[in-house]
């Protein structure tokens, strides 16, 4: 139940935010100067470079936290067969 309320705040979210392509001031400032020298492709290469340094940091985390997920889900699988391994063993004695 909780699931959908973190995806429906997280989509809230990302459609409120007026602009996802935002620039400190002096990386603006070089854009701005670049675009009225003509050179346009500047300005997306620097937005494309700031989308990538944001995610790339998410990606990684999130990755490492799947791995611990899978990692400690393996692990529970085993104890619990080994439980029941050991409840097998008493019950025949």
């Amino acid at each position: 139940m909780r699931s959908w309320k973190v995806w429906l705040l997280l989509v809230v979210f990302v459609s409120v935010t007026p602009d996802l392509m935002a620039q400190c001031a002096m990386c603006r400032g070089t854009v701005e100067s670049t675009v009225s020298n003509g050179r346009s492709v500047v300005a997306s290469e620097l937005n494309f470079g700031i989308l990538y340094l944001l995610v790339v940091p998410y990606l990684i985390v999130s990755a490492i936290g799947y791995l611990w997920y899978r990692n400690s889900k393996r692990e529970h699988e085993r104890r619990l067969e080994i439980t029941g391994r050991v409840k097998r063993a008493l019950s025949q004695m």
